[in-house]
């Protein structure tokens, strides 16, 4: 298939174009280089550095003609989202529907959307939540997100555009950015690796789902394939909460360093976890690494990237 991946050169948006050409597929890549790194480009890829809401963009789609569009590329900083809402919804709604305008009169075949289920939710009445969980945003990424798939199921109900929403609990693995909100794994890796105490926000008791890079690619892998439009969660249901993290990262980096906190943040829920049956039974998935396993890769990674 001809594939389209916007963010290819991001964190997860790289590793699923490593593994769409691993199983043969042409792979074009849109991105702008913002957050992405060219050294995580594949070269077997054919990559066009070009802005989402450049009109560019939008003629380039046009003449790939894709089957599959995935859309990684996105403003995905919760906080920033918070301090410039604007921004946020130019990049993440706007940019959204600039690509669908490009190719809702194409013979595409399916798009493929990175949702956050860490943030569509808001704070969570059930534990795990369901994809039919109700949906209050606590901030404007989380907004935007949920926007998008509301738009994704217009343009199926209007232009019969098959998607799938891939809502991510919070993902972790290697090459994650660790100079960014999302990427607390990362920031928690590099800091005791380096000798130092990470800031853990307010009093550490909040909770995310933690999901490894490999499940992710592995969702993304098995939605080429699948019958199923919607939204789906993609986590592993269990929460964990920050001191506990902290204190698995300082066992696998042989850190004795004490906490540090720092005040809470703005627009951060205090639990997460996600419900994946519904995954499970329109893709046949499941998360299969352990955050101990994920952990131990990662910082494995991250050993080695900082090696002198």
């Amino acid at each position: 298939m001809r594939i389209v991946v916007t963010g290819g050169a991001g964190f997860i948006g790289s590793h699923v174009v490593d593994a769409y050409i691993a199983q043969g597929h042409e792979v074009f890549v849109i991105d702008d280089l913002s957050t992405g790194e060219r050294s995580q480009l594949n070269p077997n890829a054919v990559f066009h550095q070009r802005d989402i809401l450049d009109p560019a963009a939008a003629e380039l789609l046009a003449r790939i003609a894709p089957d599959v569009l995935s859309l990684h590329a996105a403003q995905m900083d919760l906080r920033r989202s918070v301090a410039e809402p604007l921004f946020d919804a130019r990049v993440n709604i706007l940019g959204l529907i600039h690509l669908l305008e490009a190719v809702k009169d194409s013979k595409i075949r399916k798009v493929i959307f990175a949702s956050s289920g860490g943030a569509v939710y808001g704070e969570q009445g059930t534990f795990p939540a369901a994809e039919d969980h109700p949906t209050w945003p606590l901030s404007p990424y989380g907004v935007s997100k949920l926007a998008g798939e509301l738009y994704l199921a217009y343009y199926h109900k209007t232009f019969g555009i098959p998607y799938v929403a891939l809502r991510y609990a919070n993902v972790y693995g290697p090459r994650q950015r660790s100079d960014g909100e999302a990427g607390v794994v990362a920031i928690f890796i590099r800091h005791l690796l380096a000798g130092n105490a990470p800031i853990i926000n307010g009093d550490g008791r909040q909770t995310r789902d933690y999901v490894y890079i490999k499940d992710v690619v592995t969702a993304n892998l098995l939605a080429l394939e699948s019958s199923f439009t919607g939204a789906l969660n993609i986590g592993t249901g269990r929460e964990t909460d920050v001191l506990t993290l902290f204190r698995l990262l300082c066992e696998k980096s042989g850190s004795k360093v004490a906490e540090r906190h720092g005040p809470p943040k703005a627009g951060e829920q205090r639990r997460s976890s996600l419900e994946c049956a519904r995954a499970r039974d329109s893709l046949g998935w499941s998360a299969r690494f352990s955050l101990s396993e994920g952990l131990e890769e990662t910082s494995d990674y991250y050993r080695r990237s900082m090696r002198p």
